[in-house]
């Protein structure tokens, strides 16, 4: 069941499947909820699996103005509200979707009950990062979703494993840029992208267990990184994913999977 629900960041698309304790799922800018396609079906066999598609993405609206990662997390409380929903969540977050689980599980810790990040950097852009985000915001208001700009943002988000060997993930990028309400997408990645905030300091009041995931060939997300952040967080832990990089769930939807199902076995009381 997929329905519009009205929130501080807009009118945002909500998908629900499944019966059981309740899965909050946000995805990555970029693409929209279609990216948890390879996943969300085995998940919603033992959850209430809410997928929230972010502003600006899909069907969900943009506000007409600049927003924030915390207004996003209100908006997540949002719908939850409006869903009856008021049992804490197990939150999965795909890159942005974990910027906005990370900040759900501080501002309201009484309502998550497990934290999961997949490809979620939680410094801010570098010098590098925010130099190549700009140019390409700025071919894309001139140009549209081009070729160049397709095959720009799909070699930033899926590895060159995924690239090579998975021609379906490259086309649902691609077709999540082509579909996107062109301004609305701009106006995600300045919002949440280029004024994004630094997160490490919010790693130590993560009261929740929080699994930090990153892909062996995620560029601004290194294992490296992540292991070091899981360490700030009083009950975080650390995987990493061979083979994809920013999108897991999407290159690597079996072992995203089992991640997910063992993290919850060992975090979430009862769970089998």
């Amino acid at each position: 069941m997929t329905r519009k629900i009205s929130t501080g960041v807009g009118s945002l698309a909500v998908r629900v499947r499944g019966q059981g304790p309740p899965a909050v799922l946000w995805h990555s800018l970029f693409v929209d909820e279609r990216s948890w396609g390879r996943v969300e079906e085995e998940w919603s066999t033992e959850r209430r699996v809410v997928s929230i598609t972010g502003p600006g993405h899909g069907a969900s609206e943009d506000p007409g103005r600049r927003y924030t990662t915390t207004e996003c997390a209100a908006a997540a409380g949002t719908v939850l509200d409006e869903l009856g929903v008021d049992e804490p969540v197990d939150w999965v977050g795909n890159a942005w979707g974990g910027h906005v689980g990370i900040v759900f599980a501080t501002d309201a810790p009484s309502r998550c009950r497990t934290l999961v990040t997949l490809g979620t950097p939680v410094q801010a852009l570098n010098r590098a990062e925010r130099a190549r985000t700009i140019f390409l915001l700025s071919a894309h208001r001139m140009l549209g979703p081009v070729g160049f700009i397709r095959s720009g943002v799909a070699n930033v988000l899926l590895s060159a494993t995924t690239r090579e060997r998975d021609p379906e993930a490259v086309a649902l990028v691609e077709d999540c840029l082509v579909r996107a309400d062109r301004a609305a997408l701009r106006n995600a990645v300045v919002s949440i992208s280029l004024h994004r905030p630094d997160l490490t300091g919010r790693l130590p009041g993560l009261p929740v267990p929080t699994l930090f995931v990153t892909g062996s060939d995620h560029k601004g997300w290194t294992p490296e990184q992540a292991r070091a952040a899981s360490r700030l967080v009083p009950h975080g832990s650390c995987a990493v994913v061979d083979g994809a990089a920013y999108l897991v769930p999407l290159e690597a939807p079996a072992e995203t999977t089992d991640l997910v199902r063992r993290f919850w076995a060992a975090s979430v009381p009862g769970y089998t």
